[in-house]
């Protein structure tokens, strides 16, 4: 056994000055993450959709044109986020959408959305079943009447409002 002494130097943190290092850690973590996650945490209303349809592309420019800052998220498979978020099969269409507690299926036009904001029904959201021509986002030829259905947790849709 020898008695060498080590040369290396020897450095001592201070409990305060490692409280303080690691809370300016924590505040470039959360700094990165609210910068990465900022456009959909910015966003009125999320919006997920798929890639390649034109149709939920045309709603969102829709959405954007009515004063709403939209966030997408472009999914492959939406059935996942229909199911997590509630969405009765019946009423699915092809594009789903998050905005002030409420979910928001299919084609609603921004007016519709206002109003629900605006009214706060004890719903979880509304939709649009299937594409109706003349619907926001499915512009063409012809007008179709339809109907904006408001849905719960459980239970009928009703209806919330009519075009």
């Amino acid at each position: 056994m020898s008695n060498r002494q080590s040369n290396a130097p020897t450095t001592t943190v201070s409990r305060g000055g490692l409280i303080i290092a690691l809370s300016v850690i924590a505040a470039l973590a959360t700094g990165v993450i609210a910068l990465y996650r900022q456009p959909v945490e910015a966003a009125d209303i999320v919006v997920y959709k798929s890639q390649a349809c034109g149709c939920c592309g045309k709603w969102v420019d829709h959405l954007k044109a009515n004063g709403f800052r939209v966030g997408v998220r472009e999914r492959n498979n939406l059935q996942p986020i229909k199911d997590k978020l509630g969405v009765p099969h019946r009423p699915r269409s092809c594009h789903t959408a998050e905005i002030g507690g409420y979910v928001i299926e299919g084609h609603v036009p921004a007016d519709v959305i206002a109003r629900l904001l605006k009214e706060r029904p004890p719903i979880k959201g509304l939709a649009v079943p299937g594409m109706p021509m003349g619907s926001p986002g499915m512009e063409g030829p012809r007008r179709d009447a339809y109907d904006i259905l408001a849905f719960r947790e459980a239970g009928p849709a009703m209806v919330y409002a009519s075009r």
